[in-house]
Order: structure tokens, then sequence, then C-alpha cells
């Protein structure tokens, strides 16, 4: 990833680190279907399967696999220390992995029984996400899941406008104050989002032979991709 708009991103997320968590409830109208919605379909024969969680921020995203899977073992990696910092006092008293770095260059050196990720992924170019695809099909193990829970692009000009309209309309009706809704909006310009039908194209061409839209509202979509046996 570009290093210049890396230092811009992890400047621009870890300035509010300490708000993230109640902000994405005002700021994504369709929040719990999409952290939540594939979470059920996850299965695993370990009570303590390894999770890693990419662009974790937070770790808003693995605290609902916690819930899921109380025993496992996670690591999480984000460009932000302050985020991370919240993240660690979220789940103090459990011995959890915290890699401040990007992850698209990141050596991971073990392999995993789920990824996650959730809106973070939308800020890589086409080439990044490809890559990033091919590499968390290289760590996952056998018969492992990759979810993204993100913001994806429509096919459509007509309906994306559409889309980002009735956002903006809800973000600014969402309670927050003038300077956090600019705020939010000042950081779509880090955003580079790409469509369904890409993302699905290149993680099969990652080697991903399941590949699903388990949820879908405008333009959030929860995507899940299962690794060959």
């Amino acid at each position: 990833m570009d290093t210049s708009k890396n230092m811009t991103i992890q400047d621009s997320f870890g300035s509010v680190s300490k708000v993230y968590d109640s902000q994405r409830r005002k700021l994504i109208p369709c929040f719990e279907e999409l952290y939540t919605s594939a979470i059920p379909l996850l299965k695993s024969d370990s009570v303590t399967p390894r999770i890693l969680d990419i662009g974790a921020g937070t770790g808003l995203f693995s605290s609902y696999l916690l819930e899921r899977f109380p025993k496992a073992n996670i690591t999480l990696i984000d460009l932000s220390e302050e985020m991370l910092k919240v993240a660690r006092e979220r789940f103090k008293g459990y011995d959890f992995e915290y890699i401040v770095d990007d992850y698209t260059a990141h050596p991971f050196e073990e392999k995993f029984d789920f990824v996650i990720s959730a809106l973070s992924i939308h800020h890589l170019t086409a080439k990044l996400k490809f890559s990033l695809f091919e590499k968390i099909y290289s760590i996952l193990l056998s018969g492992g899941v990759f979810l993204n829970a993100d913001q994806v692009l429509s096919p459509s000009a007509e309906l994306e406008y559409q889309y980002a309209t009735r956002w903006r309309h809800h973000v600014e009706q969402s309670g927050l104050s003038a300077e956090d809704i600019q705020a939010t909006f000042a950081r779509i310009l880090y955003d580079d989002p790409s469509t369904l039908a890409e993302h699905e194209l290149w993680l099969k061409e990652a080697g991903f032979p399941v590949v699903d839209i388990v949820f879908k509202h405008y333009h959030f979509a929860t995507i899940y991709a299962k690794k060959g046996a």
C-alpha cells in the first residue's frame, strides 16, 4: 500500500479510536446484520480456533467472533497503534496477539482457521485486493473461511449515486456532531471500493471454490469465502 496514504489513514482513524465503536452504529444503517450475519455459518472442530482479524481497529469484529468461539486464539493487525490500544483494553485478560503493521505486506508465519475483516479492505486498490486475497488463501487452513464485512461499489453509476445520497442523509440525521459528520465525509477520500462481481472473481482466482454474498444492504456487504478441504 502507498506509504503516504497509509500514514494518512493511520492518523485519520487513530484520531477517532476512542469513539470508533459508538460511531459505527450511527454511521452504518445495517450495522448488526453487516457484522453478525455470517458468524453462525462458521464451524470449527477446535474449541480454540485461530482467528486473524486484518484491519482490526478496536477489535469490534473480533468481539463478535469471541462470542461464537469463547476460547479462540485471536491475532489482530492494524496500522494504528491507537486503535489497537482500544482493542487491548477490550480484550484485557485474553492472551491475544497485536501487530501494528500493514497487513498487505506483513509476513504471516502461521495458518488460521478464520480470517476476518470489517470496513478496511475497501481502502485498497484493485491490485492490492487481489494480492491480499491470494495471501489470505495461503494462510488459511484447509476448510478455513474468510469473512469480509465491507463497503462495495455498485456496477451502476445511478444506483451508486442513490446509495451514497441515502447514506449521507443517514449520517446527517445520525445525531453526530457537525464536526464528526465532516470528518466522516472527509474519510471517504481514502475509499477505493470494488464491485461484488470483482470481489467474487478475485476470490475465485485466488483459489476459493466457495464464494457467496451472505448479506447486502446498498453499498454494504458481507462476503463469505471458504477454502477447499
